[in-house]
């Protein structure tokens, strides 16, 4: 029998982490070598169980836990010796872990009437991780939850997130500045995932102040794009906030997905037409900047696509194939990294088609790829 949400812990952390195996892994990642870059992913083995992994550049394993159900995305300290996997919405789970596996997991939930939407973030001192959840007993309200680090991510308090069905969310570069990617659907656990408000739709990119809550600064779609779900966030090098949607009407009417906005300049969707909405088959999975901001990349794994594009000239400078490509992440000054829901982890120069390919055996990357080190 499948359990039910609240029943995906039971038995408590022992149930989402393997000892022996973490340990079995952290001695090939210390083999594996200092000078590799390190990525972390939820996934899935090839026996349908679920788990989140560090694999290193050539798609060695380097650690992994076990987990009882999905997880998402993967927030990482600013130090890099934490990271969180989020449950997979309505999934009321976190797990928290040492990255060099010198301390046991932690697990946690959300209260009673809150489930997680994926996605976290750090805050600049390390010391707080802000979530995005759903209030489903306040007609499906956002807010952050707040968690304290030091004590074993105990939730202190919650902030609004300013609309409805918060996905992503992203840390500028001030240290205090939360922007929030507001799907604009409500939800609610006991219709599981499906969308409760496609008439009613009100997508929105808002900025916030992560210490008070109070709105900085609120973008809105217009009502012709209503429907285009706001849900995947990263930042350019000048802090510019770009973002990936995803269309909640039939593909074939698919605006562009991709956009960027700033605090005090509108939402602007790049130009590409039918290239960049029905065909990245109206749904971006993710997205990731380089790492000196230069380049700015999109994941459409319905169309086994990634775009990339010059954040200074809002335009395509470059496509590449591949199936079920999700999960990206910068590797290197030079290079990103892409995965797919094959196992597969691609690493090269962007947008070249010059890169090298590893498979990790029976394992399936989930949608989204962080870069540990490298």
């Amino acid at each position: 029998m499948k359990p039910d949400r609240r029943s995906v812990l039971t038995g408590g952390a022992s149930a989402l982490l393997l000892p022996s195996l973490l340990a079995a892994a952290s001695r090939a990642g210390e083999e594996a070598g200092h000078g590799e870059a390190l990525f972390v992913s939820s996934a899935r083995r090839g026996d349908g169980s679920y788990c989140v992994v560090i694999v290193s550049a050539s798609g060695r394993i380097v650690r992994e836990l076990a987990l009882n159900d999905r997880g998402h995305d993967v927030a990482v300290s600013p130090d890099g010796a934490l990271a969180v996997t989020f449950a997979r919405r309505p999934g009321t789970f976190a797990v928290a872990f040492d990255t060099r596996g010198a301390r046991s997991a932690i697990v946690f939930e959300t209260p009673p009437a809150r489930h997680f939407f994926g996605h976290g973030v750090f805050s600049a001192d390390g010391r707080l991780l802000y979530a995005t959840e759903n209030d489903f007993e306040q007609d499906g309200r956002g807010v952050l939850g707040v968690y304290d680090v030091a004590s074993g991510f105990r939730r202190i308090g919650e902030l609004p997130s300013h609309g409805l069905g918060p996905h992503d969310l992203l840390l500028l570069g001030d240290g205090r500045t939360i922007c929030v990617a507001n799907g604009g659907i409500e939800t609610h656990p006991d219709a599981g995932r499906a969308e409760l408000n496609l008439d009613t739709m009100r997508p929105s990119l808002v900025f916030l102040d992560s210490v008070t809550g109070d709105l900085v600064a609120e973008h809105v779609l217009p009502g012709a794009l209503n429907c285009l779900s706001i849900r995947h966030l990263c930042a350019d090098g000048s802090g510019k906030v770009w973002f990936g949607g995803q269309w909640q009407e039939a593909v074939a009417s698919s605006p562009v997905l991709i956009g960027s906005a700033g605090r005090d300049s509108a939402i602007a969707l790049v130009e590409g037409g039918e290239a960049l909405g029905a065909g990245l088959k109206g749904y971006v999975g993710s997205v990731s900047a380089s790492s000196d901001g230069r380049i700015v990349a999109a994941s459409a794994p319905k169309a086994g696509a990634v775009v990339f594009i010059d954040p200074a000239t809002g335009r395509v400078i470059g496509r590449k194939s591949l199936r079920d490509v999700c999960g990206i992440a910068p590797a290197s000054v030079t290079e990103m990294a892409l995965s797919s829901g094959d196992g597969v982890l691609t690493i090269g120069p962007p947008p070249s088609s010059d890169a090298t390919h590893s498979e990790v055996p029976g394992l399936a990357f989930d949608n989204h790829l962080r870069r540990l080190r490298g």
